[in-house]
């Protein structure tokens, strides 16, 4: 067992893929629809302003960041393309009290996830190079070499276990969000049945 949370609660879901695969859009739609009671999609703290309104976030300044990581503020945190990231530890009483937090993190914060908290299950959100190249260059954030450089990143070495559910969003959006959500809404009636079990 993990050294972190024991066994009971909710489950930790890590929303994990490469750049433009749609990991907010699939998690934006199963806020909308999955039970607010049941199911948490926290916010993530960033040190970068995102005008495109393509996620929610806490933005704050580096600083911030770093004080708040001084503090062990955070859960899990880290660093991609020039940015910090950080999902804050107050998901730790919502898992406690039976709730399943949903979150969008990087591939490289899964393993020191899977040590923190037990009961942990990773989606993993992918689609084409090509596919992702296209969605890249029409949010217009990013250089051509930046995007290569995201494209290159794509390409590390996807983790592979039985915890991880791969959801391919190549095709038309809604057929990935069903596929997302109904992964989700398995996941709570297994627990409702640990419960009841129990």
């Amino acid at each position: 067992m993990a050294d972190g949370l024991p066994g009971t609660g909710g489950t930790l879901v890590l929303v994990a893929g490469p750049s433009g695969a749609g990991k907010d859009s699939l998690i934006e739609a199963a806020r909308r629809q999955l039970p607010a009671d049941r199911f948490v999609f926290p916010q993530r703290v960033i040190t970068r302003q995102d005008a495109s309104g393509a996620e929610v976030s806490d933005y704050v300044t580096p600083e911030v960041f770093a004080r708040l990581q001084d503090s062990d503020a955070f859960a899990l945190h880290w660093q991609a393309h020039g940015n910090h990231y950080g999902i804050l530890r107050s998901i730790e009483p919502e898992l406690a009290q039976g709730r399943h937090v949903v979150v969008n993190v990087s591939r490289s914060v899964i393993d020191q996830a899977r040590h923190q908290y037990s009961r942990l299950r990773v989606m993993l959100v992918t689609a084409s190079r090509a596919v992702l190249r296209q969605r890249l260059a029409a949010r217009g954030r990013e250089l051509d070499a930046d995007i290569d450089r995201r494209l290159e990143r794509s390409l590390l070495e996807m983790p592979d276990a039985p915890d991880v559910v791969e959801i391919v969003n190549d095709g038309a959006l809604q057929d990935a969000i069903d596929r997302f959500i109904t992964e989700l809404a398995t996941l709570d009636a297994l627990e409702d049945r640990h419960l009841a079990g129990s």
